[in-house]
Protein backbone atom coordinates (compact mmCIF):
# COMPACT_ATOMS: atom_id res chain seq x y z
CA UNK A 1 0.00 0.00 0.00
CA UNK A 2 1.91 2.92 1.04
CA UNK A 3 3.02 6.11 0.01
CA UNK A 4 2.41 9.82 0.76
CA UNK A 5 -1.48 10.57 1.18
CA UNK A 6 -2.33 7.32 0.19
CA UNK A 7 -0.48 6.51 -3.37
CA UNK A 8 1.55 3.98 -4.30
CA UNK A 9 5.09 3.78 -4.60
CA UNK A 10 6.29 3.77 -7.93
CA UNK A 11 8.86 0.69 -9.46
CA UNK A 12 11.18 2.82 -10.11
CA UNK A 13 11.55 3.04 -6.73
CA UNK A 14 12.01 -0.07 -6.04
CA UNK A 15 15.45 -1.05 -5.63
CA UNK A 16 15.49 -4.58 -7.63
CA UNK A 17 13.51 -2.87 -10.40
CA UNK A 18 15.74 -0.23 -11.10
CA UNK A 19 18.36 -2.52 -11.69
CA UNK A 20 16.35 -4.59 -13.64
CA UNK A 21 16.13 -1.72 -15.72
CA UNK A 22 19.96 -0.26 -15.83
CA UNK A 23 21.18 -3.72 -16.84
CA UNK A 24 18.65 -3.86 -19.71
CA UNK A 25 19.05 -0.48 -20.78
CA UNK A 26 23.36 -1.88 -21.28
CA UNK A 27 22.32 -4.68 -22.96
CA UNK A 28 20.14 -2.96 -25.05
CA UNK A 29 22.58 -0.55 -26.03
CA UNK A 30 25.17 -2.85 -27.24
CA UNK A 31 23.02 -4.97 -29.00
CA UNK A 32 21.40 -1.92 -30.58
CA UNK A 33 25.70 -0.62 -31.17
CA UNK A 34 26.27 -4.31 -32.94
CA UNK A 35 23.72 -3.41 -35.85
CA UNK A 36 24.27 0.44 -36.23
CA UNK A 37 27.67 1.27 -34.73
CA UNK A 38 26.98 5.27 -35.41
CA UNK A 39 24.06 5.92 -33.95
CA UNK A 40 25.28 5.76 -30.64
CA UNK A 41 28.51 6.82 -31.15
CA UNK A 42 28.20 10.19 -32.28
CA UNK A 43 26.46 11.30 -29.39
CA UNK A 44 29.51 10.58 -26.62
CA UNK A 45 28.14 14.12 -24.66
CA UNK A 46 25.40 15.61 -23.05
CA UNK A 47 22.47 13.71 -22.44
CA UNK A 48 22.16 11.36 -25.13
CA UNK A 49 25.93 10.04 -24.14
CA UNK A 50 24.63 7.75 -21.16
CA UNK A 51 23.64 6.06 -24.02
CA UNK A 52 27.17 5.38 -25.73
CA UNK A 53 28.35 5.00 -21.50
CA UNK A 54 26.16 2.34 -21.45
CA UNK A 55 27.01 0.55 -24.65
CA UNK A 56 30.41 0.56 -23.79
CA UNK A 57 30.20 -0.51 -19.88
CA UNK A 58 27.83 -3.44 -21.99
CA UNK A 59 30.72 -4.01 -24.36
CA UNK A 60 34.01 -4.03 -21.99
CA UNK A 61 32.10 -5.51 -19.04
CA UNK A 62 30.26 -7.83 -20.61
CA UNK A 63 31.06 -10.86 -18.59
CA UNK A 64 30.20 -8.69 -15.28
CA UNK A 65 27.37 -7.66 -17.31
CA UNK A 66 26.18 -11.52 -17.69
CA UNK A 67 26.77 -12.28 -13.82
CA UNK A 68 24.49 -10.23 -13.23
CA UNK A 69 21.68 -10.97 -15.17
CA UNK A 70 21.77 -14.51 -13.99
CA UNK A 71 21.57 -12.87 -10.35
CA UNK A 72 18.90 -11.38 -10.90
CA UNK A 73 17.25 -14.01 -13.05
CA UNK A 74 17.79 -16.37 -10.04
CA UNK A 75 16.71 -13.56 -7.69
CA UNK A 76 13.44 -13.11 -9.70
CA UNK A 77 12.49 -16.68 -10.01
CA UNK A 78 13.02 -18.14 -6.71
CA UNK A 79 13.36 -15.11 -4.40
CA UNK A 80 9.94 -13.72 -4.81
Amino acid sequence: MGGIAGLTVSAIFKFQILLTVILLLICTCAYIRSFEPSLLDRNKTGLLGIFWKCTRIGEQKSPCVAVFHIAMAFSILFMQ
